[in-house]
Parts: C-alpha cells; sequence; structure tokens
C-alpha cells in the first residue's frame, strides 16, 4: 500500500510537470554579463556586483568581478532587473533597468566614481547576512555576527535554531522528529545522544560560520536520516593577504567558563592557507530529581503498587577542550582545484557526582537509604582528515565539473568511572568500570554534474564508507574482575551508495528526481554472548527522492518533495555494554535495534519570497526510541528499542517581518503530531499528542555601532515514545557594540534569564511509571571581545574548499 501511495505521488510530480513546460519553455533563463572599471577605465577586482528585481531592488544573486572587472550572472529567471556595483572606496553604481527574456544581456560598463567619504559606509554593508536565510529546501542559520552566539558552545546555538530541540536525553530532533544526521562540513558524525551532544558541546559556536536545517534533502546526499539533515559548516576566512580573528570570552553560570580562540588566514591567487585553535574551560552544573513508582501484574483491571523510591542527584561537571583545524586550496589551473583539511579535537570532563535515594514499601515505610558518590574522568580524542579535488571542463550548455573526497576520521574515548554507595548499617560497595572505545571512519566518494541543456542537469556520484568500533569495559566489584559484567564489543559496517539525479529547470518551473542505492553489511561481535548474540546484517534497499516547485505568480510559489530514508542505529545505540549510572539505574545498548525507515512528504506554499507555509508527513517504520525499563522492584535500566509504527503531522509557518530598518525579527511555528504504535516490556503502546514549538529572533541595529539580538522559544507538551514531557521555553537577549572602525567587538549576552528550560517528564508502563525533573545550568552570562586583524579585501567565493562547502553548492 507504502509503494503504491509514494508511485502515485511520483505520477502527479510528472503529470504537473508535463502540464506547465509549455508555458514554462516560452520564457528560458538569461545570462547577464558586464564590467566594472574606475573613472580612468581600469578594471576593478573584486567589486561585490549585485543583482536586483527592478521592482522593488529585492537582491536575487551576488557576484564578484574577477581580474578583468568582467562579472556573470548565469540562468537568471525572466523579469525586469537592476545591476549594482559597490567596492571599497568608491561610490555604488546602479545599472538601468532591462528585461531578462532568454536573450543573453550585455550592460554597459559600471564606472564607479573614487569617494572616500562613502568607504566605511561600503565597508558597513558588503558581505553581511541576515541572521536568518529560508531556501527552498533549508532554512540557513549565520551565525557568524550572533549577539547570543559568542562564548556559547555549538549545542547552544543549536537549541535556539528554528525547530530544533534537545529532549531530556540529549537526543536533537527537527521540526519534533528524532532522526537526524548531524554533518560538521560535509562529514556525518558518528555518535548519536549524549555523546553527540558532549562533542557539540565541546565545539565552540566561534568556529560556526552557519548552520543548514534541510529537511528533505536529495540523492546526493547520504539516505541516513529520516527526520531531515542538520549541516555545520566552520568558518574559513575569504579576505585576500594575511588576516585572522581573535575571541576571548569570560562566562558566569552556577561556576566560572572561559574561552577563547584565534584564526589565522592566508590567501593569494592560486594558494589559500587557514588555520584554527579554540580552548574552552567551563564548569556547570546538573540536578535531577527522580520519582518511581514500581507495580504488580494487573488484576480485575486494576494494578497494585509495589514500592516507591524518590532520588536527589546533584552533578557538578569541569570540562575542558582543545580544538583545531588547518588545511590549505591550491589551484593547479583555472579549471583544477585541490585541498587538504586536519582537524583535532580534545575533551575531557570531569564529573563528581552525588546521590541520595530512599525505597519505599507499599505502605511508605523505608525499606532502604544510601548515598552515593559516582566520580569520573572522561576523555575524548577526534582527529580527521580530508582530501579534495575539483576539475571542471568547458560546456556551453552549463556547468560540467568532478569532484572527489577522500575522509579519514578516528575517534577514542576513555571513561574511568567509580561508584561509591553508602548503605546504614551495611559495607560500603564501590564498582569501578574502565572502559576503552576506538572507532575509524574511511570514506572515498567522487561527484559528477554534466549539464545536458539549458533546462536539465544530470548528477551522478558514489560513495563507499567503512566504519570499525571497538569497545572494551572492564567492571569491577570492591576491587575484583566482575567477569558477568566485563565484555568487549567490536562492530564493523561498510556502506556502499550510488545515486542519480536528474534536475530540469525553467524560469517558473522546477523538478527534480533522484535515486540512490546503498548496500549496507554490518557485524556485531562479542568477547562474552551475555545478554545478547553476535550479529551479521546484510541488506540492499532504494531510495527514491522526487521535489517540484512551480511559480504560480510573481507572489506566489509552490513547492512539493517526496523521498524515502532511513536512520541506522548508533554504534553506541548497539553497544550492549552496561554503565551504571546509579545504584538502581543502568544504561545500555541493543544489538538488535533495527534499522527505521520512512517515507516522507511535504507541500510548501511561498508567498513574497518570504512567508512559508508548510504540511508534511512522514510514516515511520520500525521506529527507534529511547526507554527506561522496570528490571526488578527497584531497578530499571535506559536502553533502546523498536516499536511498530509511526506516523507524523505537522504545519509548519516561516514569518520574517522587517518592523522598522533598525528591527528585524524571525519567526517560526510548527504544530505537529506524533502518534507512535508498539509494545515494549510487556506494555501496549498506542499514543500520540500535539505539540507546538515557537521560536522568535529580534535583531536591533542601531547608530554608532550599537546593535541587540532577542531570541525566545517555548515548546507545549511533547509526546516521544513512552515519554511525556511539560511545556518549557525560554528567553535569551545580547547587546554588542562596534569598536576601532568595526575591527573590535564587545558582546555581552544573557542565556535562559528567566531560568525556565527544565525539563519536567513522566515516563509510563503498565507497571512501572517514573517521573523525573532535569535541571541543566543553562542561565548565564557571556562577555566576549574579537578582534579582526589584516586584510579587509574579499576574494571570490567560486572555488571549491573542501567536500562540506562544495556539496552545499550543488545540493538542490
Amino acid at each position: 500500500m507504502k509503494n503504491s501511495l509514494f508511485s502515485a505521488s511520483l505520477l502527479l510530480l510528472a503529470t504537473s510537470l508535463l502540464a506547465n513546460t509549455n508555458q514554462a519553455q516560452a520564457q528560458a533563463p538569461t545570462d547577464v554579463r558586464g564590467a566594472v572599471q574606475s573613472a580612468g577605465n581600469s578594471p576593478i577586482e573584486f567589486a561585490t556586483v549585485t543583482l536586483h528585481r527592478a521592482k522593488d531592488s529585492t537582491v536575487v544573486k551576488t557576484e564578484f568581478s574577477d581580474a578583468k572587472g568582467l562579472f556573470q550572472f548565469e540562468r537568471a529567471a525572466a523579469g525586469r532587473y537592476l545591476v549594482s556595483a559597490a567596492q571599497v572606496g568608491f561610490e555604488r553604481r546602479w545599472s538601468q533597468p532591462f528585461e531578462a527574456n532568454g536573450q543573453p544581456v550585455e550592460l554597459p560598463a559600471l564606472t564607479l566614481a573614487t569617494s572616500a567619504a562613502t568607504q566605511l559606509k561600503e565597508v558597513k554593508v558588503v558581505g553581511q547576512k541576515p541572521l536568518y536565510e529560508r531556501e527552498a529546501d533549508r532554512t540557513i542559520v549565520n551565525v557568524e555576527g550572533s549577539t547570543l552566539a559568542a562564548g556559547n558552545t555549538s549545542l547552544d546555538v543549536l537549541r535556539r535554531s528554528p525547530g530544533v530541540t534537545v529532549d531530556g536525553n540529549d537526543n536533537l530532533a527537527l521540526r519534533g522528529r528524532q532522526g537526524v544526521l548531524v554533518l560538521i562540513d560535509g562529514k556525518r558524525q558518528p555518535m548519536t545522544g549524549t555523546e553527540l551532544a558532549e562533542y557539540l558541546r565541546a565545539l565552540p559556536a566561534e568556529q560556526l560560520k552557519s548552520i543548514e536545517l534541510i529537511t528533505n534533502p536529495p540523492a546526493k546526499y547520504d539516505a541516513q536520516g529520516g527526520a531531515g539533515i542538520i549541516a555545520i559548516n566552520l568558518k574559513k576566512d575569504q579576505r585576500l593577504g594575511s588576516n585572522g580573528t581573535l575571541n576571548l570570552t569570560y562566562g558566569r553560570g552556577e561556576y566560572n567558563r572561559y574561552t577563547g580562540g584565534l584564526s589565522l588566514n592566508h590567501r593569494e591567487k592560486n594558494l589559500n592557507l587557514f588555520g584554527s585553535y579554540n580552548y574552552a574551560n567551563r564548569s556547570f552544573l546538573n540536578l535531577l530529581t527522580i520519582h518511581r513508582d514500581f507495580y504488580g501484574p494487573s488484576t480485575a483491571g486494576s494494578r497494585q503498587l509495589i514500592s516507591t523510591s524518590d532520588q536527589d542527584n546533584s552533578q557538578p561537571v569541569t570540562a575542558r577542550s582543545h580544538s583545531w583545524r588547518g588545511g590549505l586550496d591550491y589551484n593547479l589551473s583555472e579549471k583544477t582545484t585541490v585541498g587538504a583539511v586536519v582537524s583535532g579535537l580534545s575533551n575531557r570532563n570531569t564529573p563528581k557526582g552525588t546521590n541520595q535515594s530512599v525505597v519505599y514499601d507499599l505502605l511508605r515505610n523505608q525499606v532502604q537509604r544510601y548515598n552515593s558518590t559516582n566520580t569520573g574522568e572522561n576523555h575524548l580524542e577526534n582527529f580527521a582528515g580530508n582530501l579534495n579535488f575539483r576539475h571542471t571542463f568547458a560546456n556551453a550548455a552549463g556547468p560540467q565539473e568532478l569532484t572527489a573526497d577522500a575522509d579519514y576520521a578516528r575517534y577514542r574515548s576513555t571513561r574511568d568511572q567509580l561508584l561509591q554507595t553508602y548503605f546504614v548499617g551495611e559495607p560500603a560497595l564501590a564498582n569501578r568500570l574502565d572502559q576503552d572505545g576506538r572507532l575509524a571512519i574511511q570514506s572515498v566518494k567522487a561527484d559528477y554534474t554534466q549539464a545536458l541543456s539549458k533546462e536539465l542537469r544530470l548528477d551522478v556520484g558514489a560513495k563507499a564508507s567503512l566504519v570499525t568500533a571497538d569497545n572494551d569495559l572492564q567492571n569491577f566489584t570492591n576491587g575484583q574482575l566482575d567477569l558477568n559484567r566485563s565484555n568487549r564489543f567490536r562492530y564493523d559496517e561498510n556502506i556502499n551508495a550510488g545515486y542519480l539525479n536528474l534536475n530540469y529547470s525553467q524560469p517558473k518551473l522546477t523538478l527534480q528526481v533522484g535515486l540512490r542505492g546503498e548496500q549496507t553489511r554490518a557485524t556485531g561481535r562479542q568477547d562474552r554472548e551475555v545478554e545478547y548474540q553476535n550479529f551479521e546484517r546484510n541488506y540492499f534497499q532504494l531510495f527514491p527522492s522526487a521535489a517540484i516547485k512551480r511559480q504560480l505568480t510573481e507572489n506566489h510559489e509552490l513547492a512539493m518533495s517526496l523521498s524515502r530514508r532511513i536512520d541506522r542505529p548508533g554504534y553506541q545505540q548497539l553497544n550492549p555494554f552496561r554503565q551504571l549510572i546509579d545504584r538502581t539505574t543502568s544504561g545500555s545498548g541493543n544489538p538488535n535495534l533495527l534499522p527505521q525507515t520512512s517515507y516522507n512528504v511535504e507541500l510548501t506554499h511561498t508567498f513574497k519570497q518570504k512567508y512559508s507555509l508548510g504540511l508534511s508527513y512522514s510514516r515511520t517504520s520500525d521506529p527507534i526510541i529511547n526507554t527506561v525499563e522496570p528490571e526488578s522492584q527497584s531497578t530499571v535500566v535506559s536502553t533502546f528499542r523498536n516499536l511498530d509504527l509511526q506516523h507524523y503531522y505537522a504545519l509548519t509557518l516561516t514569518a520574517p517581518v522587517d518592523i522598522t530598518k533598525w528591527w528585524k525579527t524571525y519567526n517560526n511555528a510548527v504544530l505537529y503530531y506524533n502518534r507512535f504504535e508498539g509494545a515494549v516490556a510487556g506494555t501496549n503502546l498506542d499514543r500520540g499528542g500535539a505539540t507546538l514549538n515557537l521560536t522568535s529572533n529580534h535583531t536591533f541595529t542601531f547608530g554608532k555601532g550599537w546593535g541587540a539580538e532577542l531570541n525566545g522559544s517555548y515548546d507545549s507538551r511533547q509526546v516521544e515514545g513512552f515519554f511525556v514531557q511539560r511545556p518549557n521555553g525560554e528567553l535569551s537577549a545580547g547587546v554588542q557594540k562596534s569598536l576601532w572602525d568595526r575591527k573590535g567587538t564587545l558582546k555581552l549576552a544573557v542565556n535562559d534569564i528567566f531560568f525556565t528550560r527544565i525539563g519536567r517528564v513522566t515516563s509510563t508502563y503498565d507497571n512501572y511509571v517514573e517521573r523525573f525533573v532535569m535541571q541543566r545550568d543553562t542561565r548565564f552570562v557571556n562577555l566576549t571581545f574579537g578582534y579582526r586583524f589584516g586584510n579587509e579585501k574579499l576574494a571570490p567565493t567560486k572555488r571549491r574548499s573542501g567536500g562540506a562547502e562544495d556539496e552545499k553548492r550543488r545540493a538542490g
């Protein structure tokens, strides 16, 4: 049935294409060319040339002039336009209005007059971007320049992004759906849940250039990520010559926080060298209270309470991280570029938790009371390297290029934990866990783009990846090795993929159809099959995708997209190791987890190229959820299970509003409904719930270098499997001042001003109910100083610099 529905949707797209082709072909795209020169007729290099709509001067595209002062806008849609040119030290110059009707347009040379009076004004205008941008298939968060990003972590910035939520177990969700693929500079991050959150907390926001939230990716992306892709792009300076940026931050929450970073860049005609280093020393506090009710088998339609327990947990954590990145791009010729990037991250955190627990019987008589301390030292080391290649070919029909990437990444994590439990009238109990985890990822990929005609483009590509994971856990009880709780788990995964994508483009109509195939081979082996058996899996799956965009009128545009995607379990989700959280709580992976697959459809209406309203639906088979299940009358285990089915419906509204010239807002609302079906731990689940997610960001631009930012978010009641979370939200604000001709910046920001980002969650089974309240150290103040030095002259941004920037440019 689901395949028939998907085939019918593809047929609908093809029918719409045929019905509109004749009208669209009447207006072919137009190439617009020209030159920028000085009053003495000398060419002006690196001038910023902008294509505007003649009606309201809306920016359509931006390019740079080359060494001969020449510029070109390719494939401009039919309409009436203006072109402006600007450069530091010159007055901005505008062309006369002109029509784009399918024939190449040659503009008269734009002659810029020298003007020292406007030099500072031009520096302020060129290169500025809004904090949020909405494109056909994604939302872009431009982190650079954000007042609230200064001194924060990448996870903090993500949490405030439109439609992104992070639950109490550190699981990322996009528009209410878990199963998100996280890319950093185009490279898949192999971690999920708490491990991914720790990595993002160790990555300073100062390293980020932008974040792209892609809900329905095309076939050239990995099929992983049913909810979509969060693509994090790191900074790379585009200025010519030698230059750099320095950032220093002092923050204060419950404890002190310090961060600092330096980035350097040297760019000349054929060579670009870049590097950065960041250090963070943060201390913070986590508080957790838990109430548990344990029930016996139900009789006569009612269940009997057996015992209850209460816990109070406090965990101060100190985290220190070093992150670095370096690389180069070299132009072998005008058409060939090679590049290399290496990066690393070292994060060491030392939690020091205390726990107070009381267990009661049916009559609320105290059965047991104990205190415990949970101390540890966790160390994560990451190293990654990339080699990339790009070659363009001469092709009169349009773009033709070949790109290739080879990647290697290595992760090593060591976790040493000591849980000491003190009972009244009984000997103390000491549990020590020593875990050593190693993970290596190798991948190679090649992508080829060929313009078959002015309207039709073909993209093909292939990718092979190999993952090897090795985790060794030793568990000691009162100094003695416990073989029943010690184990070694090794996991190997090989994915070979290929894709084909066709893109048909006319001024008012765009159609994209793609097909990706992925062959997966995975094995999991344990030294001791204590709870789960070894496994081997081998499967091939196809992932079709399609999208159509139709401009109905000048103000109205419709877009529809379809896709099939997969979420393979994370490596730690498969790891069967038992992690002791406290005396009555442990965590474990599940090697029996199956991949979840989903069919996704989305329909979006855009008004005036600004406001969008979207409807989406997803049907997920074997959805992976996090559970907290009872193991006895006083102990539970946190693990992962497959349910049978998940239905997801969503209505998304995006409304950027410019209230005044100095006050701009970006507002996003997602109303979604999640429904889960299945059975876990003897409990049948058939539950759904509607949730409203709201984010509103306000940016203020005042005179004399002053600016401010205000961000608010709200989540109503949420349902995720067996978990139900009560409403919460937060309000954050910041102010900044530019200094020394905009070379220096001072920023002051307050996060979660009213301390309202508190997780209150209930988890209900037939024989167990848990209620917990989690408070993280989310209210804090950051004071940040930034300084830019070196040449301010921008270089053209056409050249490829690593796999991520190129993948972003070619996607869609």
